[in-house]
């Protein structure tokens, strides 16, 4: 049965910066916004105020009103909001990661799965219309066989703030890797049809978050120096999947370098190479006779709102207008492999991935 999107009362966990954007977004969308929910009470109030809905400090208040919610809390506190959400049968969008270790992440998997509401993981960057271009182009055969993706998602100097949740390990469970790693990792799966990841090989490292001098031209947050950090600022890792298919993953929150969100699909007939927040697209190819040539085509795409366009999927889905795919067992796949590249960097060798 299909219903409309404003019969969905829907609700919100965690009532931060991105819990709001979500929020916005809702409202546009048609969707009614029942209420929120946070243990900050300047949180709550600056909420309330801002869209005249009920709040709580009380996540099972809040799942008494409301069909679905967006959780959007810190790491650690997904594995709780999201498991009650689902034991009620909530449908449930859920922030990345999944969770904030590979523990976590695999028992909301075991939760959603055992669910009658809907879930989906907020990789946004699949909706990026460049994204669905590339994708498309793979599909209908342009590219040929695709291989190999190359991933980056580098930042010159980025790391959220030092002594926010984003920089304790305890929290969020890790650091670049965790925080844009997860992106880079879904979208290079994704691009790749998810194949079976066999074993990866990587290093993380922590160089500049904790130095007493780190240079810097502003932050999201408030710097609390190197006492506040404990994670990783970058890392650099090798996926290998079934059939041969290959991931090479950069990212970073700080580097000496230009940062970079390049990603380059390659095919047997012809490569797609994208800027992953510019939009910029290109299609490498060659051909024989005419006489011989290189081919390089750039595609011209029209920016849109990834988040808009990722809650428009997950409500369609729930009333019914798209058949309901699953992005957890997928989500817990890009978990399994952070976890691994983790493992790797710490024990110093290659490690298997067991699905």
């Amino acid at each position: 049965m299909t219903v409309n999107r404003s019969d969905i009362e829907t609700g919100i966990v965690g009532l931060g910066n991105i819990g709001q954007y979500h929020a916005e977004r809702l409202v546009d969308l048609g969707v009614t916004l029942a209420g929120g929910m946070d243990i900050a009470a300047e949180a709550r109030t600056r909420f309330a105020r801002r869209y005249d809905v009920d709040v709580y400090d009380d996540h099972q208040e809040l799942y008494d009103t409301v069909d679905a919610v967006i959780i959007t809390t810190p790491n650690k506190y997904h594995e709780e909001y999201a498991v009650d959400a689902f034991d009620r049968g909530l449908h449930v969008l859920l922030e990345k990661p999944l969770g904030h270790s590979i523990e976590s992440a695999e028992r909301i998997a075991e939760a959603a799965d055992a669910s009658d509401g809907y879930a989906m993981v907020g990789f946004n960057n699949r909706f990026a219309n460049t994204v669905r271009i590339v994708r498309n182009r793979i599909e209908r055969g342009d590219l040929g066989d695709v291989s190999h993706v190359e991933a980056n998602y580098v930042r010159r100097r980025g790391i959220p703030g030092r002594g926010s949740w984003f920089t304790r390990r305890q929290i969020a469970g890790g650091g670049a890797l965790i925080d844009l790693g997860v992106h880079a990792i879904d979208l290079a799966l994704y691009l790749l049809d998810y194949p079976e990841v066999e074993e990866v090989s990587g290093v993380a490292r922590s160089e500049f978050g904790s130095r007493e001098k780190y240079a810097y031209l502003d932050m999201w947050a408030d710097d609390a120096g190197p006492a506040g950090f404990d994670v990783d600022d970058s890392a650099s890792a090798f996926i290998r999947c079934a059939g041969n298919r290959t991931i090479s993953l950069e990212v970073a929150w700080a580097t000496n370098r230009p940062a970079t969100h390049e990603f380059v699909a390659r095919g047997t007939d012809s490569a797609a190479r994208f800027d992953l927040l510019e939009g910029d697209l290109t299609v490498h190819s060659a051909s024989k006779g005419e006489p011989d040539h290189l081919e390089d085509t750039s595609i011209e795409t029209r920016q849109n709102d990834t988040h808009s366009d990722e809650q428009r999927e997950f409500f369609d889905r729930i009333a019914g207008e798209e058949d309901r795919g699953n992005s957890v067992e997928e989500a817990l796949t890009v978990q399994r492999v952070i976890d691994g590249i983790y493992r790797s960097s710490d024990e110093g060798h290659t490690v298997s991935i067991d699905e």
